[in-house]
């Protein structure tokens, strides 16, 4: 039987390394990522991930947007998000698109440019923490 040759053996271990750093990387969701993720949230009524996904500063004024919108259906239309820019510890995240909240046959539209989220890096996690 053959050996297997140095280049294959450090090529099996550059991937093993490469596997085992690559988990243990654990890099937080972009700023635009947590607003699109907090309103995807809002919009399925998942409370648990909303707050999972708010700072602790925003948490009851979190709860209370989930509970304005408790009894509708709700969806997303268009949106996209982006960094508008970096303020110290915050980053203002600014999106296109809509939320459409049906009370029985009549739609509510709230344009989210009219919004301006902040967004937060605490204690190792980027996390929502509130609007305008």
């Amino acid at each position: 039987m053959r050996k297997p040759s140095r280049l294959i053996l450090l090529l099996l271990i550059w991937l093993l390394l490469s596997i085992i750093i690559g988990g243990c990387n654990s890099s937080s969701p972009s700023a635009t990522g947590v607003v699109e993720s907090y309103l995807e949230a809002l919009a399925a009524k998942d409370l648990n991930q909303i707050i999972n996904l708010s700072c602790s500063d925003w948490e009851a004024d979190a709860k209370l947007e989930f509970n304005s919108f408790a009894a509708d259906t709700i969806r997303l239309e268009d949106v996209v998000c982006h960094e508008n820019r970096k303020d110290d510890d915050i980053t203002v995240v600014v999106c296109n698109g809509r939320i459409i909240a049906s009370y029985g046959a009549e739609d509510l539209e709230i344009d989210l440019e009219e919004w301006t989220f902040r967004v937060r890096h605490q204690g190792g996690e980027t996390l929502m923490c509130g609007h305008d």
